[in-house]
Protein backbone atom coordinates (compact mmCIF):
# COMPACT_ATOMS: atom_id res chain seq x y z
CA UNK A 1 0.00 0.00 0.00
CA UNK A 2 1.48 3.67 -0.87
CA UNK A 3 1.46 6.40 1.34
CA UNK A 4 -2.04 7.29 3.05
CA UNK A 5 -2.12 11.38 3.27
CA UNK A 6 -4.17 13.00 5.92
CA UNK A 7 -3.11 11.11 9.17
CA UNK A 8 -0.72 13.15 11.09
CA UNK A 9 -3.47 14.35 13.65
CA UNK A 10 -6.49 11.15 14.02
CA UNK A 11 -7.41 8.66 16.95
CA UNK A 12 -8.16 4.90 15.88
CA UNK A 13 -11.47 4.14 17.60
CA UNK A 14 -11.38 0.67 16.34
CA UNK A 15 -12.22 -2.18 18.05
CA UNK A 16 -13.13 -6.00 17.53
CA UNK A 17 -16.66 -5.10 15.86
CA UNK A 18 -15.43 -2.74 13.25
CA UNK A 19 -13.56 -0.24 12.59
CA UNK A 20 -13.98 4.12 13.08
CA UNK A 21 -11.67 7.13 13.12
CA UNK A 22 -11.61 10.59 14.20
CA UNK A 23 -9.20 13.19 12.33
CA UNK A 24 -9.00 16.77 13.88
CA UNK A 25 -8.19 20.20 12.22
CA UNK A 26 -4.47 20.81 11.91
CA UNK A 27 -5.08 24.52 13.36
CA UNK A 28 -7.73 24.83 15.75
CA UNK A 29 -8.33 21.01 16.71
CA UNK A 30 -11.96 20.66 15.94
CA UNK A 31 -12.96 16.65 15.02
CA UNK A 32 -14.42 14.49 12.18
CA UNK A 33 -15.60 11.01 12.95
CA UNK A 34 -15.41 8.36 10.00
CA UNK A 35 -18.57 6.14 9.09
CA UNK A 36 -18.48 3.25 11.43
CA UNK A 37 -17.01 0.14 9.13
CA UNK A 38 -18.15 -3.36 10.51
CA UNK A 39 -15.37 -5.56 10.75
CA UNK A 40 -16.38 -9.25 8.82
CA UNK A 41 -14.02 -10.75 11.13
CA UNK A 42 -15.33 -9.14 14.36
CA UNK A 43 -19.14 -10.27 13.09
CA UNK A 44 -18.01 -13.96 12.95
CA UNK A 45 -16.04 -13.98 15.99
CA UNK A 46 -18.94 -12.42 17.64
CA UNK A 47 -20.99 -15.81 16.19
CA UNK A 48 -18.53 -17.99 17.29
CA UNK A 49 -18.29 -16.75 20.56
CA UNK A 50 -21.97 -16.86 21.53
CA UNK A 51 -22.08 -20.09 19.97
CA UNK A 52 -19.31 -21.33 22.21
CA UNK A 53 -21.49 -20.02 24.85
CA UNK A 54 -24.17 -22.24 23.90
CA UNK A 55 -22.65 -25.35 22.58
CA UNK A 56 -18.82 -24.89 23.94
CA UNK A 57 -16.26 -26.98 22.55
CA UNK A 58 -14.17 -25.48 19.56
CA UNK A 59 -16.93 -23.23 18.73
CA UNK A 60 -15.43 -21.30 21.51
CA UNK A 61 -11.96 -21.25 21.04
CA UNK A 62 -12.66 -20.62 17.66
CA UNK A 63 -14.58 -17.42 18.60
CA UNK A 64 -11.41 -16.23 20.84
CA UNK A 65 -8.59 -16.96 18.21
CA UNK A 66 -11.03 -14.25 15.91
CA UNK A 67 -11.13 -12.23 18.30
CA UNK A 68 -7.70 -12.09 19.06
CA UNK A 69 -6.55 -11.92 15.27
CA UNK A 70 -9.17 -8.71 14.75
CA UNK A 71 -7.43 -7.00 17.99
CA UNK A 72 -3.70 -7.77 16.30
CA UNK A 73 -2.19 -4.27 15.00
CA UNK A 74 -1.57 -3.47 10.97
CA UNK A 75 -3.72 -5.88 9.65
CA UNK A 76 -4.90 -5.88 5.95
CA UNK A 77 -8.75 -5.34 6.83
CA UNK A 78 -7.35 -2.00 9.27
CA UNK A 79 -5.37 -0.61 6.65
CA UNK A 80 -8.03 -0.88 4.22
CA UNK A 81 -10.86 0.55 6.51
CA UNK A 82 -8.42 3.11 7.69
CA UNK A 83 -7.96 4.01 3.60
CA UNK A 84 -11.35 4.14 3.55
CA UNK A 85 -11.61 6.71 6.10
CA UNK A 86 -8.61 8.86 5.24
CA UNK A 87 -11.06 9.37 1.74
CA UNK A 88 -13.96 10.14 3.58
CA UNK A 89 -12.19 12.77 5.93
CA UNK A 90 -10.48 14.48 2.80
CA UNK A 91 -13.80 15.11 1.90
CA UNK A 92 -15.04 17.42 5.19
CA UNK A 93 -11.28 18.90 5.33
CA UNK A 94 -9.88 21.49 2.90
CA UNK A 95 -6.08 21.10 1.93
CA UNK A 96 -3.70 24.82 2.35
CA UNK A 97 -1.60 24.75 -0.37
CA UNK A 98 0.84 27.47 1.06
CA UNK A 99 1.47 25.56 4.14
CA UNK A 100 0.30 22.38 3.58
CA UNK A 101 -2.11 22.22 6.90
CA UNK A 102 -5.59 20.09 7.04
CA UNK A 103 -7.90 22.44 7.92
CA UNK A 104 -11.63 22.42 9.24
CA UNK A 105 -14.21 24.09 7.08
CA UNK A 106 -16.09 25.95 9.65
CA UNK A 107 -13.51 28.08 11.23
CA UNK A 108 -10.10 28.01 9.82
CA UNK A 109 -10.67 28.16 6.37
CA UNK A 110 -10.40 31.18 4.06
CA UNK A 111 -12.38 29.96 0.95
CA UNK A 112 -12.15 33.23 -0.94
CA UNK A 113 -8.72 33.01 -1.18
CA UNK A 114 -8.78 29.10 -0.98
CA UNK A 115 -5.92 28.87 2.07
CA UNK A 116 -5.78 28.55 5.72
CA UNK A 117 -6.68 31.57 7.75
CA UNK A 118 -3.66 31.57 9.14
CA UNK A 119 -2.11 31.63 5.77
CA UNK A 120 -4.33 34.15 4.43
CA UNK A 121 -6.89 35.88 6.78
CA UNK A 122 -10.06 36.76 6.27
CA UNK A 123 -10.29 40.46 6.03
CA UNK A 124 -13.68 41.23 8.09
CA UNK A 125 -12.59 39.00 10.93
CA UNK A 126 -9.46 40.43 11.26
CA UNK A 127 -10.92 43.93 11.23
CA UNK A 128 -13.38 43.21 13.63
CA UNK A 129 -11.19 41.39 16.23
CA UNK A 130 -8.43 44.78 15.23
CA UNK A 131 -11.37 47.06 16.16
CA UNK A 132 -12.35 45.37 19.34
CA UNK A 133 -8.91 45.28 20.89
CA UNK A 134 -8.35 49.06 19.66
CA UNK A 135 -11.83 50.12 21.99
CA UNK A 136 -10.44 47.54 24.51
CA UNK A 137 -7.07 49.55 24.95
CA UNK A 138 -8.60 52.95 24.29
CA UNK A 139 -10.80 51.87 27.46
CA UNK A 140 -7.61 51.28 29.74
CA UNK A 141 -5.86 53.87 28.65
CA UNK A 142 -8.79 56.37 29.51
CA UNK A 143 -9.22 55.14 32.53
CA UNK A 144 -5.86 55.24 33.88
CA UNK A 145 -5.64 58.69 32.73
CA UNK A 146 -9.00 58.85 34.56
CA UNK A 147 -7.64 57.30 38.16
CA UNK A 148 -4.62 59.85 37.62
CA UNK A 149 -6.50 63.03 37.67
CA UNK A 150 -8.36 61.83 40.53
CA UNK A 151 -7.96 62.94 43.98
CA UNK A 152 -8.06 60.33 46.77
CA UNK A 153 -5.77 61.33 49.36
CA UNK A 154 -6.38 64.97 50.16
CA UNK A 155 -8.62 64.15 52.63
CA UNK A 156 -6.29 62.11 54.31
CA UNK A 157 -4.43 63.05 57.09
CA UNK A 158 -0.71 62.85 56.90
CA UNK A 159 0.20 64.53 60.55
CA UNK A 160 1.94 62.57 63.00
CA UNK A 161 -0.33 63.20 65.20
CA UNK A 162 -2.80 60.94 62.71
CA UNK A 163 0.08 58.61 62.27
CA UNK A 164 -0.33 57.84 66.18
CA UNK A 165 -1.82 53.95 66.71
CA UNK A 166 -5.36 54.54 68.22
CA UNK A 167 -5.79 53.61 71.84
CA UNK A 168 -7.16 50.28 72.49
CA UNK A 169 -10.70 50.34 73.14
CA UNK A 170 -10.43 48.66 76.75
CA UNK A 171 -8.13 51.44 77.45
CA UNK A 172 -10.72 54.11 76.14
CA UNK A 173 -13.97 52.15 78.20
CA UNK A 174 -11.29 52.40 81.29
CA UNK A 175 -10.58 55.63 80.95
CA UNK A 176 -14.33 56.40 80.74
CA UNK A 177 -15.06 55.44 84.18
CA UNK A 178 -15.87 57.98 86.88
CA UNK A 179 -13.50 58.69 89.41
CA UNK A 180 -13.70 60.19 92.47
CA UNK A 181 -11.71 64.26 92.22
CA UNK A 182 -10.49 63.52 95.39
CA UNK A 183 -9.17 59.99 95.61
CA UNK A 184 -9.53 58.54 92.31
CA UNK A 185 -11.62 55.78 93.25
CA UNK A 186 -14.17 54.73 90.79
CA UNK A 187 -17.97 55.41 92.06
CA UNK A 188 -19.69 54.80 88.75
CA UNK A 189 -23.27 56.75 89.20
CA UNK A 190 -22.95 56.79 93.14
CA UNK A 191 -23.51 60.46 94.16
CA UNK A 192 -21.26 60.86 97.01
CA UNK A 193 -17.64 58.64 96.69
CA UNK A 194 -18.03 55.38 98.44
CA UNK A 195 -14.32 55.92 99.75
CA UNK A 196 -14.07 59.15 100.80
CA UNK A 197 -17.32 60.57 100.71
CA UNK A 198 -16.53 63.43 98.29
CA UNK A 199 -19.51 64.68 96.27
CA UNK A 200 -18.97 63.16 93.05
CA UNK A 201 -21.36 65.57 90.75
CA UNK A 202 -20.48 69.50 90.41
CA UNK A 203 -22.33 71.83 92.68
CA UNK A 204 -25.78 72.86 91.60
CA UNK A 205 -26.72 76.33 91.42
CA UNK A 206 -29.75 77.21 93.50
CA UNK A 207 -32.29 80.11 93.60
CA UNK A 208 -32.04 82.09 96.46
CA UNK A 209 -35.87 83.25 96.87
CA UNK A 210 -37.68 80.36 95.29
CA UNK A 211 -35.25 77.06 95.66
CA UNK A 212 -35.34 75.93 91.80
CA UNK A 213 -31.82 74.56 90.59
CA UNK A 214 -31.96 74.86 86.76
CA UNK A 215 -30.01 72.22 84.84
CA UNK A 216 -28.04 74.92 83.13
CA UNK A 217 -25.62 76.98 85.34
CA UNK A 218 -27.12 81.00 85.46
CA UNK A 219 -26.70 83.96 87.37
CA UNK A 220 -30.23 84.79 87.91
CA UNK A 221 -33.23 82.45 88.43
CA UNK A 222 -35.03 81.24 85.44
CA UNK A 223 -38.33 81.15 87.16
CA UNK A 224 -38.61 83.63 89.68
CA UNK A 225 -35.54 85.95 88.27
CA UNK A 226 -33.81 85.85 92.02
CA UNK A 227 -30.32 85.59 92.53
CA UNK A 228 -28.11 82.57 92.16
CA UNK A 229 -26.34 80.54 94.45
CA UNK A 230 -23.96 77.73 94.55
CA UNK A 231 -24.82 74.61 97.26
CA UNK A 232 -23.72 71.19 97.23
Amino acid sequence: MGMIQFVNNHDDLSTDKGYQFKFYCDKCGNGYMSRFQPSITGTAGSLLRAAGNIFGGWASSAGDSAYELQRAVGGKAHDEALQKAVEEGRTHFHHCSRCGKWVCPEACWNAGAGQCEECAPDYKEELASSHAHAKAEATREQLQEKARSTDYVSKIDMSAEAMVKAPDPEQQRAAATPTCSACEAEVGKAKFCPECGTPTAPPRPTCVGCGHQPEVASKFCPECGGKMSVTS
